[in-house]
């Protein structure tokens, strides 16, 4: 498994709202927007199923909902790559650089949200704080 997020934006003033959830046809999933200069990368074999399966549809939850629960299982994700001895390395292969001051908007929220969601309950990890739910 492969997760890796480039995130490195400015703050975007502009909300777009996305009504119904597409199926989602690949086992990677890119989200770019050179405009605000951010991309993420997701690359896991079961996510595009589990995606397409359970996650809620847009906008089921608040992008403020999705940026709380990023913010803590992101910090808790780096925090477990720093450290391969104690995790399993296999799992927490690198960092993701999530910028907490950074609008990143919906839909980007709303991938890692569900990406996080899918990787700790089908690794049976949970990165603290709040239970993973669907």
């Amino acid at each position: 498994m492969v997760f890796s997020v480039l995130i490195a934006c400015t703050s975007s003033k502009t909300q777009k709202t996305f009504e119904d959830k597409p199926t989602l046809k690949s086992d990677t999933i890119h989200i770019a927007n050179e405009a605000l200069e951010y991309e993420v990368i997701i690359i896991d074999g079961g996510f595009t199923s589990w995606f397409n399966t359970h996650a809620r549809p847009r906008n089921y939850y608040s992008q403020s909902y999705l940026e709380a629960r990023n913010r803590f299982w992101v910090t808790e994700w780096n925090r477990r790559v720093m450290f391969p001895s104690q995790y399993n390395p296999n799992l927490y292969e690198m960092a993701i650089n999530y910028d907490n001051s950074t609008d990143y908007g919906y839909e980007v929220n709303y991938m890692i949200y569900n990406y996080l969601v899918y990787f700790q309950l089908t690794n049976k990890q949970q990165l603290g704080g709040f239970v993973p739910r669907i």
